[in-house]
């Protein structure tokens, strides 16, 4: 079949494999491989982190700043 698809033989293997998960034929949860829908929540998820700690460190920053200028003069007592 691959051949006559002109792919190789182990591409042909993933997607069968990949469908096999999808369709819950085989594990697909847990410590198995990730179905489609959840490999694409992971790279969302991922994604979501990501921005989530940029924010997180920009407003750590931002506060720093702002308490800084709080701050009694040095010297001032």
């Amino acid at each position: 079949m691959a051949q006559r698809l002109g792919i190789p033989v182990s591409s042909l293997a993933k997607w069968v494999r990949q469908a096999r998960i999808d369709r819950g034929e085989l594990s697909g949860s847990g410590q198995g491989p990730l179905t489609s829908e959840e490999r694409a929540e992971l790279v969302q998820l991922r994604r979501e982190n990501r921005e989530l700690r940029r924010e997180k460190d920009f407003f750590r920053l931002a506060a720093a700043h702002f308490a800084k200028e709080q701050l009694p003069p040095r010297g001032f007592a």
